[in-house]
């Protein structure tokens, strides 16, 4: 009982927020238009903000895993490379690749899967789960950029590609935040406390901005691609990975940091880039909702499951 509350307790944050934007949506307090601005606002400034903040505070140096770190990367490159092909072989559309591509490897880690390392191994342990961000986050964030791009204009460009990553302002921001930790360039606090509010600020308004955009009565007129995405990203992705994890032996927060990457929903800021980027953005943000709703059976059933098997 105590690990099912503590999946819901993991996910209702999302639920109340996206609410929230239904509410604003049926307030008709935005219009479309209008929540694509507020979006493209979330795109290019507070997630820009987010990434150098979180890449900024960072102290790799004393919750360095190499071993971790390793396999993590691993994980996703094969998860990665695996969709890109199955999806290329079996999906049409340009659009929606992208969208099924990132729904697929991209996971809600930053916002789930912090809160869920530190509810199940404590806060004295979670800096080895934050230390992670620095490493998975900017890759999430450059292969979303790279599929988005390969996709939006039908066929590889490389270079147009690799300028459109550059351009992108995550990449920016990720870029920006790790140069000025590895200098260590000293930002004064009253520079470097509104970066953290707007950093705590850009999910919780992203959420808003996917609840007030989701058009409930086309959700399933596309299920299979939905179904799809979501059966991949809460059960095949975290039983391939958690079970090789578990033969290689990985144990306490580090297979708990696992089960936060690997485990979680679509990320949010996938529905975000989808948008901004000429994606599928209603598939994308279907892939989110859904993903999220289930998660909280998924997480639990992950979650109950190794510690059956003693492996934290």
């Amino acid at each position: 009982m105590e690990n099912f509350l503590l999946a819901v307790e993991a996910v209702a944050p999302l639920f109340c927020l996206m609410f929230i934007g239904l509410c604003v949506k049926r307030g008709r307090l935005l219009t479309d238009a209008e929540l694509v601005h507020v979006n493209r606002l979330v795109f290019t400034v507070f997630f820009a903000i987010m990434m150098f903040y979180n890449l900024y505070i960072t102290d790799i140096g004393t919750v360095m895993r190499p071993r971790l770190m390793l396999f993590a990367v691993g994980a996703l490159a094969v998860i990665y490379l695996v969709s890109f092909f199955l999806i290329c072989r079996t999906v049409q559309s340009n659009r929606s690749r992208g969208a099924m591509i990132q729904a697929i490897y991209r996971s809600n880690f930053v916002l789930m899967g912090i809160p869920l390392a530190a509810n199940i191994c404590g806060e004295a342990e979670v800096a080895v789960t934050t230390m992670m961000i620095a490493i998975v986050v900017p890759i999430y964030n450059i292969l979303g950029v790279f599929t988005l791009e390969t996709f939006r204009g039908g066929r590889f460009a490389f270079w147009p590609i690799l300028r459109g990553v550059l351009k992108n302002p995550m990449i920016l921001g990720a870029l920006l935040g790790a140069f000025c930790m590895l200098i260590g360039l000293p930002i004064p606090k009253a520079v470097l406390k509104p970066l953290a509010q707007v950093t705590a600020a850009a999910t919780p308004l992203a959420l808003i901005v996917l609840g007030a955009s989701f058009h409930f009565g086309r959700s399933l007129i596309r299920w299979r691609p939905l179904a799809a995405c979501v059966a991949g990203r809460l059960v095949l992705v975290p039983g391939i990975v958690l079970f090789t994890a578990m033969a290689l032996g990985f144990r306490g927060i580090e297979f708990v940091t696992l089960i936060s990457i690997f485990a979680t929903p679509s990320a949010v800021a996938s529905f975000a880039m989808a948008q901004q980027m000429d994606s599928d953005a209603e598939l994308a943000g279907n892939c989110v909702v859904y993903s999220s709703a289930l998660s909280c059976i998924t997480i639990f059933g992950w979650v109950f499951l190794f510690k059956v098997l003693g492996l934290y």
